[in-house]
C-alpha cells in the first residue's frame, strides 16, 4: 500500500501470535460442579446461601474468635429448628384431644330414680322350699358353731340328713393340710397315731361344698375362711336353684305392700302419681319402684337446684327381712341412672341407712369420645360381636353381662338368673342341669381374669353420661327420707 506523507511503514516481524483461550476440562464442563474439598464446598455453600450468618463464617476466617462465635451461633439456630419441627410432628401424630365445657341453665330431664326395700319376699309356689332351705342353714349353722339361730334348733337337734336327705352339694368343714416339718416326720407310730382326729382350730379349717362335673370325672370344692360368707353363698346358691322352677320371677305387687314402702313422694312440691313410677322384683333386693322411668307418661324436667325442687320421698323399712339369711343389711337401696339404662343395683346402687334423713347431690356430665386413630370406642354398639339381651341402648355393663350371658348358655347349657334369659334357653337349676354349679363357678374365674374376652370385646361407649336433654355440669337435689316407725309390721313367716 502507498503511504502518505509523515506515515513509517510497520514491517511484520516474526512476534509472538495472540493467546488463544484456554479449552475447559471436562470436570468444568460437567453440567454439576464438583468441589475439589469440602473446604471449597463450604466456602461456595456460605457465599451462596440466603442464611442469615451463614457468610459470618467465611468473611471473619482470619479472625479465630468472630468464627467460632458465628459457628456457634448458627449451630444453635440450626439445632432450634430441627427441635421445633420435632416438636410439631409429634403434636401432629399424637392426634391430641380438644375438651369443649359449656355451662347451660336450661331445662333438664330429671334422672330415673330406681328404690328396693330390701326384703326379697317368699313367693307362695316356692314358700315350703325356702322354708325347708332355711331349716336346713339352721341346722347347719349349729353342727357347725353351735349357734342357735331359732329355738327349735337347740330343743330339738337334728341331723342334716334327716333334715333334707335330697338336697344336693352339702356344706362341710374341710380340715386345712398343716405344711410338713422335720420334727413332725421323726414321730414315733404311736404319736401318729395319736394325732389322726386331732382337735381342730377353727384357724386350721375352711367350709365349703363340692361341685362335679357331669361325669364326676373332675371335682373341687368352693371354700371360704369365712363361716359367714361360705353360708351365705351356700344359701344363694340353692335359692338361685329354687327361683329358677318359678314360671314369673316379677310377680306384681299389691297396693297395700306399695303403701307400706312409700308413704310419701313429693317432686317440685307437687305430688308423684301412679303413672310416674314402674315396678319390678329383684330376686335380691326384692321389690324396686323406678321413678320417672322410660315407661313413665311424663318426664319430670327440673330448671332449679334444691331440696325443694328435686325429688322427696319418705320410706318406710322394715326391720325382719323376708328371707334374713339371704341379706345382712336393712333399709333401701337407690340407684340414680338415665330413662334408657337398665337399673344395675349391685354396680351402681348404694344403701340408705334407715331412721335418718338423707340427702343427694348429683351433677350429670357428657363425655364424647373420637374413634378412629384417637381411641376405640363405638357408637351404639352395632359392631361390636356380642348381642344385646337387655331392651336398652349400648352400654358396656350392658354388654358385659350379655356376653357373661352368651358363654354361660354355651359353655354350661343354661342361663344365669339375674340376667336377661335369651330365646330358646331355660335358667339353670340342679335338678335339670346337676353340673350348671361346677361350670359357674369356672366360667365366674375366667371372667374375672377376661380370658373370656368379655372385657376386650364390649368397648366403651363414644358418647356417655348424657342425652341432647343434658348439659355439662348440672346440679341436680334428690332429696329421700327413711323412717323406721315402732310398730312396723313384716310379712309373716311360718
Amino acid at each position: 500500500p502507498r503511504l502518505m506523507k509523515g506515515e513509517q511503514r510497520e514491517e511484520q516481524g516474526p512476534g509472538p501470535e495472540p493467546a488463544v483461550p484456554p479449552q475447559p476440562t471436562e470436570e468444568e464442563e460437567a453440567l454439576i460442579e464438583f468441589h475439589r474439598s469440602y473446604r471449597e464446598l463450604f466456602q461456595f455453600f456460605c457465599n451462596n446461601t440466603t442464611i442469615h450468618g451463614a457468610i459470618r463464617l467465611v468473611c471473619s476466617q482470619h479472625n479465630r474468635m468472630k468464627t467460632a462465635f458465628w459457628a456457634v451461633l448458627w449451630l444453635c439456630a440450626f439445632c432450634m429448628m430441627y427441635w421445633q419441627f420435632g416438636q410439631l410432628f409429634g403434636e401432629y401424630f399424637s392426634y391430641p384431644v380438644s375438651l369443649n365445657i359449656n355451662l347451660n341453665s336450661d331445662k333438664l330431664v330429671f334422672p330415673a330414680v330406681t328404690i328396693c326395700n330390701l326384703n326379697p319376699y317368699r313367693d307362695t309356689q316356692i314358700k315350703g322350699e325356702l322354708e325347708e332351705l332355711d331349716r336346713i342353714t339352721e341346722q347347719t349353722l349349729y353342727d357347725l358353731y353351735k349357734y342357735n339361730s331359732s329355738s327349735t334348733v337347740g330343743a330339738h337337734p337334728r341331723g342334716r340328713r334327716g333334715l333334707g336327705e335330697t338336697w344336693p352339694h352339702p356344706l362341710q368343714r374341710l380340715a386345712v393340710p398343716a405344711p410338713p416339718s422335720r420334727a413332725r416326720q421323726a414321730r414315733s407310730a404311736k404319736s401318729i397315731v395319736q394325732d389322726n382326729n386331732p382337735q381342730v382350730d377353727r384357724k386350721d379349717w375352711k367350709i365349703g361344698f363340692q361341685l362335679c362335673n357331669q361325669n364326676k370325672s373332675d371335682c373341687f370344692y368352693q371354700t371360704y375362711s369365712s363361716g359367714v360368707d361360705a353360708v351365705r353363698e351356700w344359701y344363694r346358691f340353692h335359692y338361685i336353684n329354687i327361683l329358677a322352677r318359678l314360671r314369673d320371677t316379677s310377680p306384681a305387687p299389691g297396693e297395700d305392700m306399695l303403701d307400706n314402702f312409700i308413704f310419701a313422694c313429693r317432686f317440685n312440691q307437687a305430688s308423684c302419681s301412679q303413672a310416674n313410677y314402674s315396678h319390678f322384683h329383684h330376686p335380691m333386693y326384692g321389690n324396686c319402684y323406678t321413678f320417672n322411668g322410660k315407661n313413665s307418661s311424663n318426664l319430670w324436667m327440673s330448671s332449679m337446684p334444691g331440696i325443694k325442687n328435686g325429688l322427696s320421698l319418705t320410706l318406710r323399712t322394715e326391720q325382719n327381712d323376708f328371707i334374713p339369711l339371704l341379706s345382712t343389711v336393712t333399709g333401701a337401696r337407690v340407684m340414680v341412672h338415665g330413662q334408657d339404662e337398665p337399673a344395675f343395683m349391685d354396680d351402681g346402687g348404694f344403701n340408705l341407712r334407715p331412721g335418718v334423713e338423707t340427702s343427694i347431690s348429683m351433677r350429670k356430665e357428657a363425655l364424647d369420645r373420637l374413634g378412629g386413630n384417637y381411641g376405640d370406642c363405638t357408637k351404639n354398639g352395632s359392631d361390636v360381636p356380642v348381642e344385646n339381651l337387655y331392651l336398652s341402648k349400648y352400654t358396656q355393663q350392658v354388654c358385659i353381662r350379655s356376653c357373661f350371658q352368651e358363654h354361660m348358655i354355651k359353655q354350661c347349657g343354661c342361663a344365669y338368673i339375674f340376667y336377661p334369659l335369651p330365646k330358646n334357653a331355660e335358667f339353670c337349676d340342679y335338678r335339670k342341669h346337676n353340673s350348671w354349679g361346677y361350670c359357674y363357678y369356672k366360667l365366674q374365674d375366667a371372667f374375672s381374669s377376661d380370658r373370656l374376652g368379655c372385657f376386650t370385646k364390649c368397648r366403651k361407649p363414644c358418647r356417655t353420661g348424657s342425652s341432647g336433654c343434658y348439659p355439662n355440669r348440672t346440679i341436680i337435689l334428690l332429696t329421700t327420707k327413711e323412717m323406721a316407725l315402732p310398730n312396723s309390721t313384716s310379712s309373716s313367716r311360718s
